[in-house]
C-alpha cells in the first residue's frame, strides 16, 4: 500500500521523475562520452512492462511529471510503446510526459509522440554550423537533427532548445542560436557543462560560466528577468527584441539545489537522488521480486533518506570528473 508523498529529508517533494530507457546514443558529444563507450548490456536494462509498473508506482506516490531520457531515448524500441502507454496516464495522475531527444530519430516518429500527448520536447542542439556539429558530435547528422525539429513543430509540439555552452565551440554562435530558436517560436536554455565521466577533451578548456554567456547576450538583446518556471532547475529570461524566452542553467557557476523536486532512475532501475552524487537505490530487484508494489515502495522510501542537500561540481585543470558515471547514464 502506497505509503504517500515522497518528501526528503530537507523537505522537498518529489514530483518529477527523469526516467532514462538507454545509455546508448548515435551521437558521440566530447563533453559527454568517448567513442569507444562501454554500454549496458541489454539484458540489464528494464522491459517494458518494468517501466510502466515504476512510473506507476512513483506517480501513486505523487509524482506529476515524467520526463524520458537517454543516452538517446529513440534508439531504443521499447521507447514509442512506452510513450502510448504512459500517454494514457495522462489527466490520471500523470500531468506531463515529455522527452529529451538529440532529434536525429524524431522526424519519422514525431506524429505518434504528439499523438500519444506530449506536448513539449528538449531538443539538445549546442550549434548549427555543419563543420562545428561534426567536430562536436563526431557524427554527420545536422540535418537530421533539423528535420526532426521541423517535423516536431509541425505536429503541434512546443521544443525547447538545450545548449551547452562550450567556451571551445560555440561561444561566438550563442546569440544567433537564440535568434534563430526564438524566429521559430522555440525557447532556449543554455547550460554550463558538467564533470561527469571521465572523457578525451579537458572540460576546463570547454567551461563556459553562464556569467559570461548573459552578458555576450545583453551586448546585442534586452534581457528582462521572466517569473516563467519549468519545473527544473532553469532560471528564465525574456528578450525584448524577439519575444522569446532564455533559460540558465548554472550547476557551477550558480547552484539551483535548494529547490530540486526531481531524481532519476536509469535504465537498469538504479533509482539517483542526485545528479551530482553517487547514492543509489536498486529498483530493479524490487520490480522483479514477490509483492513489487509494497518493495518499490519500500525502496523508494530508503532513496528518500538519500538524497543530500546539494551536489559540489568543481572544474579546474587536471581535475578528475566529480562521478565517474556519464551523463548518458542517468540522462539529463
Amino acid at each position: 500500500m502506497a505509503c504517500g508523498k515522497l518528501i526528503d529529508e530537507f523537505g522537498r517533494t518529489i514530483r518529477y521523475l527523469r526516467l532514462s530507457v538507454t545509455d546508448r546514443c548515435d551521437l558521440r558529444c566530447n563533453y559527454c562520452m568517448g567513442e569507444a563507450m562501454q554500454f549496458l548490456p541489454r539484458r540489464e536494462l528494464l522491459d517494458l512492462d518494468e517501466l510502466v509498473r515504476l512510473a506507476d508506482g512513483f506517480i501513486t506516490r505523487g509524482v506529476n511529471k515524467i520526463r524520458l531520457t537517454g543516452g538517446e531515448p529513440l534508439v531504443r524500441a521499447v521507447t514509442l510503446p512506452l510513450i502510448d502507454e504512459l500517454g494514457k496516464r495522462l489527466g490520471h495522475g500523470l500531468d506531463e510526459l515529455t522527452m529529451t531527444t538529440n532529434a536525429t530519430n524524431l522526424a519519422r516518429h514525431a506524429q505518434r509522440i504528439a499523438d500519444a500527448g506530449v506536448k513539449r520536447l528538449n531538443v539538445s542542439l549546442d550549434t548549427r554550423d555543419p563543420a562545428a556539429f561534426a567536430a562536436l558530435t563526431n557524427r554527420d547528422m545536422l540535418n537530421r537533427v533539423l528535420d526532426g525539429i521541423d517535423a516536431a513543430l509541425d505536429a503541434g509540439i512546443k521544443i525547447k532548445l538545450n545548449t551547452v555552452a562550450l567556451a571551445d565551440t560555440n561561444r561566438e554562435e550563442i546569440p544567433d542560436l537564440a535568434a534563430w530558436a526564438h524566429g521559430k517560436g522555440m525557447d532556449i536554455t543554455f547550460i554550463e557543462v558538467m564533470p561527469l565521466g571521465d572523457i578525451a577533451a579537458e572540460r576546463s578548456d570547454q567551461f563556459l560560466s553562464l556569467e559570461t554567456v548573459r552578458r555576450d547576450l545583453e551586448q546585442r538583446f534586452t534581457l528582462e528577468p521572466s517569473s516563467h518556471v519549468s519545473g527544473g532547475p532553469a532560471r528564465y529570461w525574456n528578450v525584448a527584441e524577439t519575444g522569446g524566452r532564455i533559460g540558465f542553467i548554472s550547476p557551477i557557476s550558480h547552484n539551483f539545489c535548494a529547490s530540486c523536486n526531481r531524481v532519476r532512475v536509469t535504465a537498469k532501475g538504479e533509482l539517483f537522488p542526485c545528479l551530482g552524487h553517487g547514492e543509489m537505490t536498486h529498483l530493479r530487484a524490487a520490480l522483479r521480486g514477490p509483492e513489487p508494489e509494497q518493495a518499490l515502495d519500500a525502496a523508494l522510501d530508503r532513496a528518500m533518506k538519500t538524497k543530500p542537500e546539494r551536489h559540489h561540481f568543481r572544474i579546474a585543470k587536471g581535475a578528475d570528473p566529480a562521478l565517474a558515471r556519464h551523463m548518458s547514464v542517468t540522462g539529463g
